[in-house]
């Protein structure tokens, strides 16, 4: 199992750095290289950047790697999860890119943090990527795509 994720600012990195992981286990999408194409099971870390208009919300361009990088091979059946990182600062468009690839790969959120993360955050995080790792099986709930449902097979 990897853990692919995208970092503009440096958050997402410095939370990925928290997690202490073998250096193996990541795999970064950049601007320059975003059409990755996976070979094993990974979940998604993302940030988003969104943008609001009286008559829609969407995910701003700088966010468009991540998006090629799903629509690239099978990556999007190989993505276990998607992990949203955010500042609530933003109200409705908190880890609204996440949102956006869950409704539109019918992929789950299996949680969320803010800025770079914290302590519990970090350990919430190795535990769910312990439990995916070792089989866990997601279950998309239909009316909130977005929750965590997680069950041992």
């Amino acid at each position: 199992m990897k853990i692919v994720y995208f970092s503009i600012t440096g958050q997402t990195r410095r939370f990925i750095k928290k997690l202490g992981l073998s250096e193996d286990t990541f795999v970064e999408i950049t601007q320059d290289y975003p059409d990755i194409e996976m070979a094993q099971p990974f979940i998604l870390i993302t940030p988003s950047y969104a943008e609001e208009s009286p008559t829609q919300q969407c995910s701003q361009d700088v966010m468009n790697p991540v998006f090629e990088f799903m629509a690239t091979g099978v990556n999007r059946t190989l993505c276990k999860g998607i992990v949203a990182s955010g500042n609530r600062n933003f109200a409705g468009l908190y880890i609204y890119t996440a949102k956006e690839l869950s409704a539109q790969y019918q992929i789950p959120i299996v949680y969320d943090f803010e800025m770079n993360g914290t302590t519990s955050d970090v350990e919430a995080l190795k535990s769910v990527f312990k439990r995916l790792s070792d089989g866990a099986k997601l279950l998309v709930s239909e009316k909130q795509m977005y929750r965590e449902h997680l069950e041992q097979i």
